[in-house]
């Protein structure tokens, strides 16, 4: 089980739930209560209308927000705000290509069934987050669920500096550090970030992006060559040289074919 982090009472974050499930709503109060001490729920809200007038006179440090209601979605709600001035953690029912957009705009979600591990994780990295990002985070999120484009989406990579809105296509390869990856973009810049790479694999095998190594993720389209000496590596555009892993030569080969 993820410990939460001990805190002061008067610094107790103040939750609110949102979703037009009775049993979930009830599922997660009680999650919440056993294994986030420093969590003080404030309310619960079935809509997005009920969930409106919640926020406006509970002022949620935090809000546990389902993407689809009876009355409208989470989206909905969020445009009827002036000012989002709460964390946000959404709550989604299982969908490959939901799972990959919430990847895409780096924002926090849990799938039902909420596993506790999960929501305690997503709580405490809540505490963390900056909201000034949280609007582009938004916008990136909406187009990719709404457009179902999967070939030309932006994906976001967040820095303690800045967040980038990167197109998907612009980016080069990927190099792990550890817990950290280095994001290499064709026009020469790279990206630091606090994301492991087996997360960028899984975000973006489906746009053309291959694991060629272990602490490697490449643009196949963004190859100038493949030099077979020295145990094998790639050429990218930019002339930046990428080791493959011997054991992933034959299925490379075997995607080249395929371009």
């Amino acid at each position: 089980m993820v410990t939460f982090k001990a805190k002061s009472r008067k610094q107790m974050i103040a939750t609110l739930i949102i979703d037009d499930e009775l049993h979930m709503r009830q599922s997660l109060e009680k999650m919440l209560k056993s294994y986030c001490p420093n969590v003080r729920l404030v309310g619960k809200a079935d809509g997005v209308k009920s969930g409106l007038k919640a926020i406006g006179q509970l002022h949620p440090d935090l809000v546990l927000l389902d993407i689809k209601m009876g009355d409208g979605t989470g989206f909905d709600l969020l445009k009827k705000l002036n000012d989002i001035d709460f964390k946000v953690i959404f709550i989604t029912a299982y969908d490959q290509f939901a799972v990959k957009a919430f990847r895409y705009s780096a924002l926090d979600y849990l799938l039902k069934p909420v596993d506790p591990d999960d929501l305690v994780e997503a709580v405490n990295k809540a505490e963390t987050v900056s909201m000034k990002d949280l609007a582009t985070q938004l916008n990136v999120l909406e187009e990719q669920l709404v457009s179902g484009d999967r070939t030309a989406g932006k994906i976001v990579l967040k820095t303690h500096e800045c967040i980038h809105i990167i197109h998907v296509h612009d980016i080069s390869y990927i190099e792990s550090d550890g817990s950290y990856s280095t994001v290499f973009l064709i026009n020469g810049k790279k990206i630091i970030v606090s994301r492991t790479l087996r997360d960028f694999e899984n975000t973006l095998k489906d746009q053309g992006f291959f694991r060629v190594h272990k602490s490697f993720l490449v643009n196949l389209m963004a190859i100038s060559r493949f030099d077979k000496g020295d145990g094998g590596f790639l050429v990218m555009g930019d002339g930046d040289r990428v080791p493959v892993a011997s054991r992933k030569k034959d299925q490379l080969l075997e995607l080249f074919e395929q371009l």
